[in-house]
């Protein structure tokens, strides 16, 4: 099996990575609790058991609180950070007194969010540091010059993107110094528009494709690993409720299903192996803090469909034949 991007840059991560979003209680100023401590310590044991080493954070995640309880995880659990990878996000600025919603890449705002992520998680360094949203007023010389005061200073390692496409990236990189490792995307067996984009080449259902053309090719081509969001479909395919929802989805999940007995293991293994399957070797970050729904995933570092097993989900989850 190829390893990862990221092994092959040196940086030994896990191909599954655990999101840290739904850490800290929800988006809103509550106080964190015992509770929520609780949880943080349960799912990072639960992710460290099945070999993920990885996790996923952003400093507007729970509004912060989830930096801070994976802090105190780190906290009660000396020595972990030498053993993991810790990647988080900025960029993303909420509705304040200065102005709406909105993305902020500049040179100012990303110094000052990683000083506010590394204050709320306890620890010196990011080993990864993403662009979250693309900011349409961009500078990318401002980009450029805060990447290499964090570099200089040590406080991150490396850099990527998230949500970008490869024209973006390619501005970007043609500025900074360090070459991107990591660029994050929606992509599950939900949302295939990774794979719709170059299907639908030369056919009229190209003008509905979303999903950046070449993004993925351009990806694989410079190293870049892509890194999925939301890979686990909200649990449509491993026991969230399904009323209301289109025929394809649902059975969809009963193919999971039947196929998942047949390999003896979860549909959520089977739900993660069909991303993982893929040539370009997708990272999937789980969203989900669940221990047992972590648990569930274990067989997927291992799990490989047949072509003929891939082809028929997807067929599946389009809910028509191929072209």
């Amino acid at each position: 099996m190829k390893p990862i991007p990221l092994k092959q840059r040196g940086i030994e991560a896990s191909q599954l990575v655990l999101g840290c979003m739904r850490l800290g209680g929800g988006w809103n100023d509550n106080p964190i609790t015992s509770e929520h401590y609780n949880q943080g310590m349960e799912a990072v044991n639960a992710a460290l058991e099945i070999g993920i080493n990885m996790f996923d954070h952003a400093d507007v995640y729970a509004f912060g609180k989830a930096e801070r309880v994976f802090a105190h995880v780190l906290k009660e659990m000396p020595g972990l950070r030498k053993e993991i990878i810790i990647q988080s996000k900025c960029g993303i600025r909420f509705p304040d007194g200065v102005g709406p919603q909105r993305f902020d890449f500049t040179e100012a705002h990303i110094l000052k969010s990683v000083d506010g992520i590394l204050q709320r998680l306890g620890t010196e360094y990011l080993d990864i540091l993403l662009l979250h949203r693309p900011d349409p007023l961009i500078d990318p010389e401002e980009v450029a010059s805060a990447f290499r005061k964090l570099t200089a200073s040590g406080k991150v390692r490396h850099f990527g993107v998230s949500n970008m496409s490869q024209g973006q990236i390619k501005m970007l990189q043609a500025y900074c110094d360090e070459p991107f490792v990591a660029n994050q995307l929606e992509m599950s067996l939900l949302r295939t528009g990774f794979v719709e984009t170059g299907i639908h080449i030369n056919q009229d259902a190209a003008k509905d494709s979303i999903f950046p053309e070449g993004t993925m090719e351009f990806c694989r081509m410079e190293n870049i690993q892509l890194q999925s969001w939301g890979p686990l479909a909200q649990g449509l395919y491993s026991g969230a409720s399904l009323d209301g929802k289109p025929d394809s989805v649902v059975q969809t999940a009963k193919l999971v299903s039947r196929l998942a007995e047949e390999k003896n293991t979860t549909p959520e293994a089977i739900v993660l192996a069909w991303l993982m399957t893929h040539p370009a070797a997708i990272q999937p970050v789980i969203g989900t803090v669940n221990p047992k729904r972590i648990l569930a995933c274990r067989d997927a570092a291992t799990l490989r469909l047949t072509r003929e097993e891939w082809y028929t989900l997807y067929e599946s989850t389009r809910g028509k034949k191929m072209p």
